[in-house]
């Protein structure tokens, strides 16, 4: 009897050790697959802001809210399913679908340079929320619509991550990265757009540190999201760029692959610094790859906008030109508090 009870705590024990192995590879898996997709988070948490700008401050977070139900339905619902069966049916698209998604990265990024080189603020017209619920519905789902986009290219990026592993052990680790994405940047999201309510509030207070603070939060947020942009319109590229380079070894054209590391060779070796240095003459080939990509593709696709009849009319304001207007943004200015 008390045999068969250690036998069977043996047993136990086994399986917990098991289960607890199981989680690390789960974990390690997850931060391994959204590493990859970093420069996507990035401009994923430097877009939506936008679209709460000018919003009454009591509906802001409310939207957020939404926005990041929807982000989440997008994810688990949506993407995540159908990736699980392409990798499990046709496995040879994921490659094709993650250089699709390289390009747009590249071409993402490109618009954005030539916008801020040509000094083109046109993008930044764009009218900040309207009144009204119905507006607020709009707006919604226009980020979600624009989320969806994101939200493919963080999934497919972090698929092709942990494509060696079992079907089961992709959807466990691609539910992990989705969770944790969408609460890391709808989180840091809603930071950002009440950053401004912190420091009028503060800046009411009657300490003189406390005011000087909550002026320097209110005037240092358009900084800082200038900063956010700019890290990823960077990281687009680099990533964008990455994916494109490593596609196209994988398909047979060797000669770029074989020229950035032929590049980074000499850095190697060097003791201490020698791996950041050999990953930052990558990073920097792959960006300019992604941006030299981007803008071919930018020269192929704009003509073509012009003559489509779903292209964009004059006038009109495209879900996607948000994107470039997060570097004009400007927290609201309320009436509660004294100005800054």
């Amino acid at each position: 009897m008390s045999g068969g009870l250690v036998a069977l705590l043996d047993d136990v024990a086994a399986l917990a050790r098991i289960a607890a192995a199981s989680v690390d590879d789960v974990a390690a898996g997850a931060a391994k697959a959204g590493a990859k997709a970093a420069g996507v988070v990035i401009d994923d948490a430097a877009v939506t802001p936008q679209y709460v700008s000018g919003a009454d401050p009591s509906r802001e977070l409310p939207m957020i809210k939404k926005i990041f139900w929807g982000s989440l339905r997008n994810k688990l619902l949506i993407i995540l399913p159908a990736l699980l069966l392409i990798s499990a049916f046709i496995p040879g698209a994921i490659p094709f679908i993650l250089m699709l998604g390289g390009t747009y990265l590249c071409y993402e990024g490109a618009e954005k340079v030539w916008h801020k080189i040509r000094k083109d603020h046109s993008d930044e017209k764009a009218p900040a929320v309207e009144r009204g619920p119905e507006a607020e519905a709009k707006v919604i789902k226009g980020a979600i619509t624009t989320d969806f986009i994101l939200s493919c290219e963080i999934m497919v990026i972090s698929m092709n991550e942990v494509a060696g592993d079992s079907l089961w052990a992709r959807a466990v680790i691609l539910v992990v990265v989705a969770l944790v994405i969408t609460v890391l940047v709808y989180g840091a999201v809603a930071l950002i757009v009440k950053m401004d309510d912190v420091g009028l509030h503060l800046a009411a207070k009657d300490s003189a540190r406390s005011q000087r603070f909550g002026e320097l939060l209110v005037k240092g947020m358009p900084s800082v999201l200038a900063a956010i942009t700019l890290i990823g319109t960077v990281a687009m590229l680099w990533v964008g760029g990455h994916i494109m380079l490593q596609g196209a070894h994988d398909l047979g054209w060797h000669a770029p692959y074989d020229l950035v590391h032929v590049l980074e060779a000499p850095f190697v070796g060097i003791p201490v610094v020698g791996g950041f240095l050999a990953w930052l003459v990558n990073t920097l080939c792959s960006a300019i790859l992604g941006l030299a990509w981007g803008l071919l593709v930018m020269a192929i696709v704009h003509p073509l906008l012009k003559v489509l009849p779903f292209g964009k009319k004059k006038g009109e304001h495209e879900e996607g030109d948000v994107r470039a207007a997060i570097a004009g943004y400007r927290p609201t200015k309320r009436n509660d508090g004294p100005s800054s």
